[in-house]
């Protein structure tokens, strides 16, 4: 058999035969040599137009109509017309079976590298992952859609679009707030959900709320008023899922409305865990996809030029701006990604002195591979980084660690330099910023006054002094108070000494702010 024999291609060109050829020898080096262990692949190819219309459905495969999509759709396709933005190579669905969506305009060098990245890399991390085990249902997620879909449009039919697209809009805004943060003693099974909704929806007709059957409907006396603790016990509180707790106590929200925020709710949910590990599974696809064309070079399936086109395409995705670039906006997650699995490649097979004092379980195993999938599958970025970013590597970012307290007049400080202090210190201030625990705001629902006026009480944790937007609360707490349809307040409560540093009051119809 001549070289050319064993070249999945030639040039530039492809056909559908050619992704077969391209898609099994991936998977030949992918699942023989490293290891994987993969969902089913269904490899899909999609126009630019198809491209855009995925990105505005949040890489849904089908999704509920609303306007916000049409919005975003209209958006990005003017800038993509104008040429201020590019579009993905690929869009890859946590799903079973996992489905990859390749550009047509992509050349076969570039088909070889997003099927390799995607439908693999990114295939592997979403199936053994104990984030998306905990939180995702690859199985079901797509019936749920169609399920989702279909209801959504029936609720349309049936009680008017402005009505349906007014809890979507509420629900929307709600939905960074309506997850669960903390893993429960069920996990989530997507198609059994799709079954009880119709059972519940029977049920929630004609059921009736006990909660609210405590509340007075006279002037208010104290032997009416409700133990603070059993009020509090027979709410939930505190509760910190928004979404979950309109969606089980609001009082005037009709069973279909119920229904809307439970959807918005499980696809939020789904989307959780990649908010989490952004850097280790574009880190991890990098790394994958690298490796298996790296191995089809050596086998003399790709020739020179194939693996040169190649190379430039991977040095543009983990290209790291300076601090001082103008282009700077941060780590980009699959430069970040790629070096620190390579990095621990490096640490497993030649490790330094310094290596066996920082990484003494890892460092000279030898099993590079069984090491990073037992990280792939246990880590999300805040402990990955904390735990395996090493010296040598911070040295390599030229990391630095600034201090910068606007109450201090000391100025700017680089508190974190190259040396064991410092390279703890930058580690841990790095992590920190993959932490959700630390990044999103913690707003929970605290009380409601139900012998009184029923308003809804938040609180919002003030850690550092990062207060939330103004204006994006004002907007947020309007639809909220248009779900519960009684009063809304929200107080902002610095962590470290208790003290209220802002209190906003929300009204079915209007919001005021009190400072």
């Amino acid at each position: 058999m001549t070289a050319t024999d064993q070249l999945l291609f030639e040039g530039a060109d492809w056909n559908f035969r050619t992704l077969q050829r391209i898609c099994d020898a991936c998977e030949q080096v992918a699942v023989q040599e490293l290891g994987l262990d993969v969902y089913p692949n269904q490899i899909e190819v999609i126009t630019a137009e198809q491209m855009l219309d995925a990105y505005s459905s949040v890489g849904m495969p089908l999704f509920y109509k609303h306007w916000s999509f049409g919005k975003h759709f209209a958006f990005q396709e003017a800038s993509y017309r104008k040429g201020l933005m590019g579009l993905a190579y690929e869009i890859v669905i946590n799903s079973s079976p996992c489905i990859s969506y390749l550009m047509e305009e992509n050349t076969a060098t570039m088909q070889t590298l997003v099927i390799a990245h995607a439908a693999f890399g990114h295939n592997h991390f979403f199936k053994n992952n104990y984030l998306f085990k905990q939180w995702t249902d690859a199985d079901g997620i797509l019936d749920y859609l169609e399920f989702a879909k279909r209801y959504v449009a029936h609720c349309e039919e049936r009680h008017g679009r402005l009505a349906v697209e007014h809890t979507l809009d509420a629900a929307h805004a709600l939905m960074s707030h309506g997850i669960d943060r903390y893993p429960g003693k069920k996990s989530l099974d997507l198609r059994a959900e799709e079954k009880r909704a119709g059972r519940r929806r029977a049920h929630e007709e004609s059921a009736f709320n006990d909660l609210w059957r405590t509340v007075p409907t006279g002037p208010a006396k104290s032997n009416a008023i409700l133990d603070v603790e059993r009020r509090r016990q027979m709410l939930g509180l505190p509760q910190e899922n928004l979404l979950y707790f309109l969606e089980k106590t609001a009082p005037r929200l009709k069973p279909w409305q119920r229904e809307i925020l439970r959807i918005v709710r499980h696809i939020a949910q789904y989307f959780y865990p990649q908010s989490q590990t952004k850097v280790m599974n574009e880190g991890t696809a990098t790394y994958v996809h690298y490796r298996i064309i790296s191995r089809l070079h050596e086998q003399g399936r790709l020739t020179d030029g194939n693996f040169l086109e190649f190379l430039q395409s991977h040095t543009n995705v983990v290209f790291q701006p300076e601090f001082d670039d103008p282009r700077y906006s941060g780590f980009n997650p699959y430069a970040l990604g790629f070096a620190m699995m390579q990095d621990i490649e490096r640490i497993v097979t030649n490790p330094e002195d310094e290596d066996r004092e920082w990484f003494p379980d890892i460092a000279g195993k030898g099993d590079a591979m069984g090491i990073l999938r037992d990280v792939w599958a246990n880590y999300r970025d805040e402990s990955f980084i904390s735990q395996f970013m090493s010296p040598r590597l911070m040295r390599h970012f030229r990391m630095f660690h600034l201090h910068d307290d606007p109450q201090e007049r000391s100025g700017i400080l680089v508190d974190a330099i190259h040396d064991e202090r410092g390279y703890r210190r930058l580690r841990r201030e790095l992590a920190r910023q993959y932490d959700v625990g630390f990044i999103d705001p913690n707003i929970e629902v605290v009380d409601v006054d139900l012998a009184g006026d029923r308003r809804l009480m938040l609180r919002h944790t003030v850690v550092k002094g990062a207060q939330l937007s103004e204006a994006d609360t004002k907007r947020v707490l309007q639809h909220l108070a248009d779900l519960w349809t009684y009063d809304v307040s929200l107080v902002e409560v610095d962590t470290s000494s208790d003290k209220v540093l802002k209190e906003y009051v929300a009204h079915p119809r209007n919001i005021a702010a009190v400072a």
